[in-house]
């Protein structure tokens, strides 16, 4: 299989795209070479194989839910550069 400048002109039309004449003839040489690179693929012996969803092998790790004693308000606020009563306090971002 291969691409044509017509198919170039077809795909630019489907992205709403214009090139000159010189880019539509950079774009198939390069289109080509990319499926040409791909086809490489064909030769290879895959009888046998499963097919994959990824490449590594992935696996969840799970891990019990445990409560656990959080941070009182007194211990978050501690390091704070600016606090109010039991908030943090930060410059105001929104302007009226």
């Amino acid at each position: 299989m291969s691409v044509t400048v017509r198919d170039v002109e077809h795909i630019a039309k489907l992205a709403r795209l214009e090139f000159t004449g010189e880019e539509k003839q950079e774009f198939t040489h390069q289109l080509n070479e990319i499926l040409a690179y791909v086809e490489q693929l064909n030769k290879l012996e895959t009888d046998g194989v499963e097919p994959l969803a990824h490449v590594v092998e992935l696996k969840n790790v799970f891990r019990d839910d445990e409560v656990v004693e959080g941070l009182s308000a007194e211990e978050a606020l501690r390091n704070a550069p600016s606090k109010s009563e039991r908030f943090f306090k930060v410059p105001k971002v929104i302007s009226e």
